[in-house]
């Protein structure tokens, strides 16, 4: 389930790039195996074309990365990147990727630098700038962390966690044969179903289906569940799409217990058959729902987007989660870890280690604070995403296609050491020499390699706060109109949670500047300006 929002959104960005080379019949043909996820059959009938246009050698490159072939698709974007025209800052972005993938790290390098100077605006280029430096910190294992493999764990896919009252709900294609088998393209494994399982000695165990009536004839999973497990959303693929481009998307489905049973699935107000919306996320109290989409207006790929739940039980607009959050790649698999406020997502366009890597960001209220990448264990050179965790055990879920597993997409649960998990929280006021708060400052965040982590402004009594990791130190300065700049230096070492840092600004003794208004100019009190008068 996680790749049909990804291979769309590549698929997509590909039409886009035109090369003045005509196709040939076995291009043609691979394309359309490529469109309908059949990348086994479109790599044969790509390899058959005597010569491939540059769309083509993108689409060839890439079923062989998404099929696990990272030699073949090595060879392939090597010639992309080496082509003398044609070739598009994507290209050194995606061969960077299948590099990491491999574990090639410095040579990885190598391509992200040469996409960051071809596309120094993209956020996935910025992402890349400001936390390069922190990747060998990445790369050491965290001994705070305790990866636990998963017995449950079959040679299908098992993946996408989530918490539904003292048992986990998750997502595998481990289905029992039956008098007619059905396959999904990609992969050729049947289709994903709903199974519950018990949690025993940190183990799962005991899988058994969620619930029969609700797994249809395609694709179902992840689920989230709400008010104490009584409400329910799911992906599910629309079977009934009869779009124009052919392609099912993914869309979101609402269940609610009554009466001893689940209720008919009804589907998402914002499901689109254009688009795909999938990987929910409900708040405990039901009111909120997170969630993926390769909706227009986003910021590329797939993007985080939220909706809250009005007064009357409608589900308002969708709201995308900004440009601190999504990038022109791919996020997704949403949690938010209510306790400490803090949100968990997979993204392949942040900076990490390869494939999609779990990140984390706290909550400064209105925005969001520094995106934490927590490295290895956690994360590897594969795919590592759809993690949740509860802070109160310091315990969690996550799901990867590391090789150390049963095959395909696996389940691992993980144990944080308290010390390891534990995101401290910067307060203070912004003051004038006087001790007088100074409502509406400017408060940036930097670390100590000057890069900006976050920003905000204070509140009516002056105050700010920010969450951040342990172990580090952090610049505040504060900007306020007829103010001077203040700054001050704080860290994160110690076992203190909080760490008070406030910040003084010294007001702007600036001399009163006598202006000569000439007779034909008129003060405009207003708008504080001077206006010139016609003729």
């Amino acid at each position: 389930m996680k790749n049909l929002i990804i291979s769309f959104t590549i698929l997509f960005g590909f039409g886009l790039s035109a090369f003045a080379q005509e196709k040939s019949n076995k291009e043609v043909k691979g394309d359309k195996y490529f469109f309908t996820y059949s990348y086994d059959k479109a790599i044969l009938s790509y390899k058959h074309s005597k010569q491939l246009t540059f769309p083509g050698q993108r689409r060839l490159a890439e079923s062989y990365f998404i099929m696990g072939q990272n030699a073949q698709a090595e060879e392939t974007y090597l010639k992309l990147v080496n082509a003398s025209n044609g070739v598009i800052p994507e290209d050194y972005f995606n061969y960077a990727m299948v590099l990491k993938n491999s574990g090639k790290y410095a040579e990885s390098t190598i391509w992200l630098d040469k996409f960051q100077s071809q596309a120094p605006t993209d956020l996935r280029a910025i992402s890349y700038s400001n936390n390069k430096l922190q990747f060998p910190d990445y790369l050491t294992n965290d001994v705070d962390c305790k990866i636990i493999k998963q017995s449950i764990n079959t040679d299908a896919q098992d993946f996408g966690t989530s918490y539904y009252n003292d048992k986990i709900v998750y997502a595998s294609s481990n289905a029992k044969p039956k008098m007619i088998k059905r396959t999904y393209n990609w992969n050729g494994q049947p289709f994903l179903n709903l199974y519950i399982a018990d949690v025993e000695d940190g183990q799962l165990k005991n899988p058994e289906f969620f619930n029969k009536d609700l797994n249809d004839k395609m694709h179902e999973g992840p689920a989230s569940f709400s008010n104490g497990g009584t409400k329910m959303a799911f992906t599910r693929n629309n079977e009934k799409d009869k779009s124009k481009d052919k392609i099912v998307e993914l869309q979101i489905f609402l269940s609610e217990f009554k009466e001893g049973k689940w209720s008919d699935a009804i589907p998402f107000v914002y499901n689109n058959t254009e688009y795909s919306v999938g990987h929910p996320f409900l708040t405990l109290d039901g009111k909120t729902m997170y969630f993926a989409s390769d909706m227009p207006g986003g910021f590329g790929g797939t993007d985080l987007y939220k909706s809250n739940l009005s007064e009357n039980g409608e589900w308002l607009t969708p709201v995308n989660m900004g440009i601190l959050i999504n990038t022109e790649g791919d996020e997704m698999f949403p949690f938010f870890e209510e306790d400490q406020q803090i949100l968990s997502f997979a993204s392949n366009g942040h900076f990490g280690m390869g494939g999609l890597d779990i990140f984390n960001c706290a909550s400064n209220g209105a925005d969001w604070g520094l995106i934490n990448n927590p490295g290895s264990p956690i994360n590897t050179q594969y795919d590592d995403y759809a993690q949740i965790f509860n802070s109160k055990t310091n315990k969690g879920y996550m799901s990867s296609n590391r090789t150390d597993g049963s095959g395909n997409d696996d389940i691992y649960a993980f144990e944080i050491a308290p010390k390891a998990i534990v995101n401290k929280i910067i307060i203070g006021i912004a003051k004038d020499t006087q001790g007088k708060a100074i409502p509406g400052t400017f408060v940036s965040l930097f670390d100590e390699q000057d890069t900006l982590l976050a920003y905000i402004l204070a509140d009516d009594l002056g105050a700010y706060q920010f969450s951040v990791v342990t172990d580090k130190n952090f610049e505040l300065t504060g900007t306020k109109e007829y103010y001077l700049d203040g700054s001050i230096v704080t860290s994160s070492y110690g076992v203190e949670d909080t760490i008070v840092a406030n910040l003084t600004l010294l007001q702007d003794e600036v001399e009163e500047e006598v202006v000569i208004v000439p007779e034909d100019l008129v003060v405009d009190k207003d708008l504080a300006k001077l206006v010139k008068l016609k003729p």
